[in-house]
């Protein structure tokens, strides 16, 4: 319960931060879906040309941040969205991992990237 309470709050933070600046008027379901979108490139960016490995990104303090500055970004636009719609996002992402317990058996899948529609 904690977890859902900690989101919870803050989306209730963000949504005060929101209406601070009287931005609601911006947030159409076009515009919060492209800033997802703008924020996932710039999450992309960050290791543009570059392949680091899990230790390489935590080893590098300005890695990870900016990292964690534009991940930041993209899970509070999809909060936002989420809110918008009145979508419970834990809901949502449980429902997706079962869905995706569906279309990738483990045990057919194991050790394989391949898409699901290549094991039907």
């Amino acid at each position: 319960m904690a977890d859902t309470d900690r989101l919870a709050q803050t989306n209730r933070v963000l949504e005060s931060f929101i209406q601070e600046r009287d931005w609601e008027q911006f947030h159409t379901i076009k515009n919060i879906i492209a800033s997802i979108g703008i924020e996932a490139a710039e999450l992309a960016e960050t290791v543009q040309w570059s392949n680091p490995s899990v230790d390489d990104a935590k080893n590098d303090p300005n890695l990870m941040q900016n990292l964690s500055h534009e991940l930041a970004d993209v899970m509070l636009y999809c909060l936002r969205l989420s809110s918008i719609l009145g979508l419970d996002p834990i809901e949502l992402m449980n429902k997706k991992i079962i869905l995706n317990a569906e279309k990738y058996p483990a045990d057919l899948v194991r050790g394989s990237s391949a898409k699901y529609t290549e094991y039907v």
